[in-house]
C-alpha cells in the first residue's frame, strides 16, 4: 500500500523514515482536509505527540469532515510508583506556579515549546535536555545539554546529581524513551511536577504499533494512507 509520513517540522534533524515524507504545517482544519482529498488519502494513522492537542484535534475534525476513517496511536501515560513524589498539574501555567518561590535548580524536562512560560521565576537554574540548540533563550540561568533518547536511568541519575537537580518538571508523554528520568528521581527522591495531558476529542486510539498495523491491513485501501 502507499504510504506518507508527516513531520511537524520542529526538530531541525529528524530521524529519518522509509517512506514518502513531507515536513511542515497543514494551515489548519481545512488546509488538512484540502491536502488529505488532493492526495487521496483514505486513512489516517495520528501518532502525533500526546502534547501536539491542535494537530490531533485537527486531525479528527479534518478526518470527520471528509469521511475518512482515523486512527490515534497513543503511548499510554505514565503511571506512579511506590517512591514516587509526583505532583500533577493540569497545564504548563500550573507546573509554573508549582515550583518553590525560593531558588532551585530544576531539569525542565518540557522540549523547547514552553520555555518562556518559566521565564516569571527567573531565580531557578534550569537544566534543559533538547535535540536542537536554542538560540535566544527565555531563561536567565540556563544551562543546555543537547542529546537525544531514549535515555538510560543510570544516565539521568548521573545527569541529575552532576548539576545538582532539587526539582523536575515534565509533561506526561508515556512511553519508554524518556521514561528514564522518572525512575532516576525516584531512585534520587527528588519531586516531579508532572503534567497532565491535554484533553483531545474522542477517536479511535491503539496503544502499539502492532495494533496500528493491524488496523491499516484491515482497513486502508489501495489508495494512500
Amino acid at each position: 500500500m502507499d504510504a506518507v509520513f508527516s513531520y511537524a517540522g520542529r526538530t531541525e534533524a529528524p530521524v529519518a523514515q522509509p517512506l514518502p515524507t513531507r515536513v511542515g504545517g497543514f494551515g489548519g482544519i481545512v488546509g488538512l482536509q484540502t491536502w488529505l482529498q488532493a492526495e487521496g488519502i483514505s486513512h489516517v494513522v495520528d501518532a502525533t505527540h500526546p502534547f501536539a492537542a491542535q494537530m490531533s484535534g485537527n486531525a479528527v475534525a479534518a478526518c470527520g469532515a471528509v469521511g475518512i476513517p482515523l486512527l490515534a496511536l497513543e503511548r499510554p501515560a505514565w503511571v506512579a510508583q511506590a517512591g514516587d513524589q509526583w505532583l500533577h498539574v493540569p497545564d504548563i501555567a500550573a507546573a509554573v506556579a508549582a515550583l518553590p518561590k525560593e531558588p532551585a535548580r530544576v531539569f525542565l524536562a518540557i522540549g523547547r515549546q514552553n520555555l518562556a512560560a518559566f521565564a516569571v521565576r527567573p531565580q531557578h537554574h534550569y537544566l534543559l535536555r533538547l535535540v536542537d540548540a536554542v538560540p535566544d533563550l527565555p531563561l536567565p540561568q540556563a544551562e543546555v545539554v543537547l542529546a537525544r533518547g531514549p535515555f538510560t536511568v543510570d544516565g539521568d541519575r548521573a545527569l541529575m546529581q552532576a548539576h545538582g537537580i532539587s526539582h523536575v518538571v515534565a509533561k506526561n508523554a508515556g512511553g519508554s524513551g524518556a521514561e528514564a528520568k522518572l525512575a532516576a528521581a525516584r531512585a534520587l527522591g527528588i519531586p516531579v511536577i508532572l503534567v497532565d495531558r491535554p484533553a483531545i476529542p474522542a477517536r479511535a486510539t491503539v496503544a502499539t504499533v502492532a495494533e496500528a498495523m493491524r488496523w491499516v491491513t484491515a482497513h486502508a485501501a489501495d489508495r494512500g494512507v
